[in-house]
């Protein structure tokens, strides 16, 4: 004689698997919009310190080279041929890194490859330091590097999508700042107490935590076409944006790596001038203030990115792009007219502003402009490929104008190219937040 079951509720009447479907109800609940889950803890925290590791990596490939290769009897123009080597390297393989990681099937296994080569890559530095090895090793951490930062950017996006995208970033960039502060510190004591050759098997270990962060981050909570840039079905508008060439028309996205142009054109010779200058004035206490003039940007970064992230999704994103030029502007006016080496470090607060700003609003407005395109990655590209231009004139151009007219004047030129960032971006950078709101 069959059992008689109790009746259940419309929303509770079994599925033909034998399932309910207030089970199935609140099981969709725990899901966003594209049916992939939420993120857990796990994963948030995993992509904190994987974002830390990772700086701690990186921080071993800055000026610890030339004292490494200089201690190894490297001419100056040996290392510098290895450093421009890295440098076009990384140039070239911005735009490519973007695209790969928009074309991967995963992210995190991206990243997890790139990182892999860096470690093998300090190994090689410290194991064997001859010309063919180190020349080999530089082009492919280079060419590793340019697919990490589309990697990292793509994972926060796939993970909390283009409404919670500014609040990630301001972790991110609070993240890699004490990474490369407490990078600094154990590189700098090691290389003190043993060698410099030391930094490099220390950023080899750091490889192994940077990988265990990374495999903490749920692979199945990662939004592969969210991550990319890709649209939901239904928003038509956002919908037209989904080839290549309708986001190289986006003039929201020329202007802004435009913007990034002058960014990097003013800020990039800025510290090494004013490092002269302190040298010239202080030789004794030189270092030690050097020393300041990177750690307060670093501290400011730490404690207040996450601010920015907040405050630009309250209020959009032009404000703290205008806040960020003026800083850089008000620091290159500061530096021409003071003298005193102790004041020259104040100064570098308006460093720490600049590098709040733009470590979150940059990923941020590329993610704004370029979401519903399915090219994000390759939008970052663009504006790193601005990037690096900007950078790699300023130092020659400022360069050149410090020797011929003096310091000062240099300071005023790089202000004076800040400030027509800022003119820039309050006449032609349309304000990016609702795109991001309505994606």
């Amino acid at each position: 004689m069959p059992i008689a079951r109790p009746s259940l509720p419309p929303d509770r009447e079994p599925e033909p698997d034998g399932t309910d479907a207030g089970a199935r109800a609140g099981t969709a609940q725990e899901h966003g919009p594209s049916g992939k889950p939420s993120p857990s803890q796990q994963s948030l925290r995993g992509l904190d310190w994987f974002i830390f590791f990772l700086a701690d990596v990186q921080t071993g490939f800055g000026p610890f080279i030339a004292v490494y290769l200089t201690t190894q009897k490297w001419t100056q123009a040996q290392i510098g041929l290895v450093l421009s080597i890295g440098g076009i390297v990384g140039l070239i393989g911005q735009m490519p890194g973007g695209a790969i990681i928009d074309a991967a099937k995963s992210e995190r296994r991206v990243a997890g490859l790139a990182v892999a080569a860096i470690g093998c890559c300090a190994l090689a530095y410290a194991v064997w330091p001859i010309f063919p090895v180190v020349a080999g090793a530089a082009t492919l951490h280079a060419a590793a590097s340019c697919v990490l930062g589309p990697a990292i950017a793509a994972i926060s996006l796939g993970l909390v999508g283009p409404r919670g995208m500014a609040e990630r970033l301001g972790r991110n960039a609070r993240f890699a700042s004490l990474g490369n502060g407490v990078a600094a510190a154990i590189m700098g004591t090691c290389g003190y107490l043993l060698s410099s050759r030391a930094v490099f098997l220390v950023t080899f270990i750091l490889a192994f935590p940077t990988l265990i962060a990374l495999s903490r981050i749920r692979e199945r909570e990662i939004d592969i076409a969210r991550a990319h840039g890709h649209a939901v079905q239904e928003d038509r508008e956002v919908a037209r944006l989904s080839n290549l060439l309708g986001l190289l028309r986006q003039r929201a996205l020329l202007v802004f790596a435009f913007g990034v142009f002058l960014l990097q054109f003013a800020n990039a010779a800025m510290l090494p001038l004013m490092a002269g200058v302190v040298t010239t004035k202080s030789s004794e206490w030189a270092p030690m203030l050097i020393a300041f003039c990177i750690v307060v940007p670093q501290a400011i970064v730490a404690l207040t990115s996450p601010s920015v992230g907040a405050v630009a999704q309250q209020y959009g994103r032009r404000p703290l792009l205008m806040l960020g030029f003026s800083a850089l502007a008000i620091r290159g006016a500061l530096f021409a007219v003071v003298h005193d080496p102790y004041i020259l470090v104040a100064v570098q607060i308006f460093d720490g502003m600049t590098a709040a700003v733009f470590a979150v609003m940059i990923p941020l407005t590329v993610a704004d402009v370029a979401f519903g395109s399915g090219h994000f990655n390759l939008a970052q590209g663009i504006v790193g490929t601005a990037t690096g231009i900007g950078a790699s004139l300023s130092t020659v151009v400022a360069g050149f104008v410090s020797d011929r007219f003096g310091s000062a004047t240099a300071f005023l030129g790089v202000s004076g190219v800040a400030l027509t960032g800022l003119v820039l971006i309050a006449l032609l950078m349309p304000e990016t937040g609702q795109h991001a709101r309505r994606a």
